[in-house]
């Protein structure tokens, strides 16, 4: 993802090249080419939000490869990509679904 992308540009990046709709589908996260940091896109009922973290050192390593465009996270595993970690690590801990 290009690092200058604002919401007026992410939200209908997740409707073209997603096949998602931004406004009920969930939260979004995109990373920067380099690494260095990511986005978060939700929507809230009311508006957009979009919070980035950028690292002080180091690189998100940790990101979905192949063909498909886009990847589902449970909350756990976000949590561990936002703390730079990897998402797929067996010890992730499995949380009680919200219904």
């Amino acid at each position: 993802m290009d690092g200058r992308k604002e919401i007026d540009s992410l939200a209908p990046l997740c409707q073209e090249k997603l096949q998602a709709d931004p406004f009920p589908d969930g939260v979004f996260v995109f990373r920067s080419r380099r690494g260095t940091s990511i986005r978060i896109l939700v929507y809230d009922g009311q508006g957009f939000w979009l919070a980035q973290k950028r690292l002080s050192q180091g690189r998100f390593v940790w990101w979905p490869s192949g063909r498909e465009p886009a990847r589902r996270l449970e909350a756990h595993q976000a949590q561990l990509l936002l703390a730079a970690g990897n998402p797929e690590t067996a010890a992730a801990p499995v949380w009680r679904k919200v219904s």
